[in-house]
C-alpha cells in the first residue's frame, strides 16, 4: 500500500519546467554564479521527467496495439455490464428487509 501512495504522490509531482527556466534566466540578468546550479536542476527535473516517460505502462506498444488493447477492454466492459444487467434482473440479491 505504501508503494502505491508513493507512485501516487510522484504521479501527481508538479513536471513544470517553466519555475526552473524562469529562475535560469533571472540568474543570467543578474549576473549571478547560481545560473549552474539553476541548470543542474533543469537537467535532473528532464531526466525524471524521461525516466517516468519510459516506466509508463504501454509505451512499448504501437498506437495500433494500444487501439487494439483499447477495443478488448472496451469489449469486456461491454460484456460485463451485460451481465450485471442480467444479474440484477433475477432479484436473487434482494435483502429482506428488518421489521
Amino acid at each position: 500500500m505504501a508503494v502505491a501512495q508513493a507512485n501516487l504522490e510522484k504521479e501527481t509531482e508538479d513536471c513544470s519546467l517553466l519555475p526552473l527556466v524562469h529562475d535560469i534566466i533571472k540568474c543570467m540578468d543578474k549576473d549571478s554564479p547560481d545560473v549552474n546550479q539553476e541548470l543542474t536542476k533543469l537537467k535532473t527535473k528532464i531526466q525524471e521527467a524521461r525516466e517516468q516517460i519510459s516506466n509508463m505502462s504501454g509505451i512499448d506498444c504501437s498506437p495500433v496495439e494500444q487501439q487494439q488493447q483499447l477495443a478488448t477492454l472496451r469489449e469486456q466492459v461491454r460484456t460485463k455490464n451485460q451481465l450485471l444487467q442480467k444479474y440484477k434482473g433475477l432479484c436473487m440479491f434482494d435483502v429482506p428487509k428488518a421489521s
